[in-house]
């Protein structure tokens, strides 16, 4: 028994998780942004999709993944500014708007696969990745298990903490951070200040956009070398329990999504093992059912924003 253990928690399975965790932390990171500002978002996985075949057409056309990384950001914020106008603008119910965003995102990829490679399914292989630029931090990444698990890693996994930590910066620290969070609690007390609601609940959506595009960018040219339908898997709706376990906080989505991670690793690892002689649908729902335990035992602790989902409008605006 101790020698699977040691078998199994080894240097590399919280190297795995760290970088497995990645994508829901940018992820998560969006709905902290959004959801404070007052935007029930579930169309993160929409968009991450969107950003993860911008990435990698982009960088297949430029055999760069670096303007790829762009490409996806980009594309992913044009979606995401097309949630905010019918969310802010158009005054839609923000869970449908998110609803129809995504299956907007599977239409639109599928369509696009076609225009663009000819082909549905996978698209062509990336000459480059980031992975290629993966690289230790000197001294740090020497310390066990901790340093191969923070401090050698590739690009966008450095950049995700980093993301925590501005953010975190951001949120409670700038004039911009706190409006974001009056827009979520008191968004008729930030526009009788002068501050407007709607754009600062669009300048939110957007940045959301911007981190789920890092986060599709991982998918498809960091984690892999190509774009694949439907390869995001469930991560945005993951991402969105991360940040209920997380309490709407920068700091708690990162170890929630550490938690994911982790579990996606240890599955992993599991399976390639063979420590459990149970069918691989089986070990592939592991991180579901974390999903759905992490919720359960820590929804009625987070107290979400109190304008979260909530419907705004400037004085006499019509409602037709």
């Amino acid at each position: 028994m101790n020698g699977a253990l040691l078998q199994l928690f080894t240097p590399q399975l919280f190297e795995a998780m760290v970088r497995l965790a990645t994508p829901v932390t940018f992820a998560a990171l969006a709905a902290v942004i959004c959801e404070r500002s007052g935007v029930t978002n579930i169309a993160m996985e929409g968009v991450m999709l969107v950003g993860a075949f911008f990435a990698a057409w982009v960088g297949w056309l430029a055999g760069n993944p670096w303007i790829g990384m762009l490409g996806g950001v980009a594309g992913s914020m044009l979606f995401s500014l097309l949630f905010a106008w019918a969310v802010v603008s158009l005054h839609f119910n923000h869970v449908v708007a998110g609803a129809i965003m995504n299956i907007l995102a599977f239409g639109i990829t599928r369509y696009l696969m076609m225009i663009c490679f000819g082909r549905q399914g996978t698209s062509e292989s990336l000459p480059r990745t980031l992975q290629d630029y993966k690289f230790a931090i000197p001294v740090l990444s020497k310390i066990p298990y901790v340093g191969p698990a923070l401090f050698n890693q590739t690009p966008l996994v450095y950049l995700s903490i980093i993301s925590v930590i501005v953010l975190s910066w951001v949120l409670l620290r700038t004039r911009f951070g706190l409006s974001i969070n009056a827009a979520g609690e008191h968004p008729m007390a930030l526009e009788t200040l002068g501050r407007s609601v709607y754009k600062i609940r669009y300048s939110a959506v957007l940045l959301s956009g911007l981190f789920c595009g890092l986060a599709g960018a991982f998918l498809s040219i960091e984690n892999s070398n190509s774009f694949t339908e439907g390869m995001t898997d469930g991560r945005g709706f993951i991402a969105l329990a991360a940040n209920i376990a997380g309490a709407w906080k920068p700091g708690g989505v990162f170890i929630a999504s550490l938690f994911f991670g982790f579990v996606d690793a240890l599955q992993l690892r599991a399976q390639s093992l063979g420590l459990l002689s149970l069918p691989s649908e089986v070990f592939l729902a592991f991180p579901y059912v974390a999903t759905i335990i992490a919720v359960a035992g820590l929804v009625r602790r987070s107290r979400p924003p109190a304008a979260l989902g909530e419907d705004f409008r400037i004085e006499g605006e019509s409602e037709t």
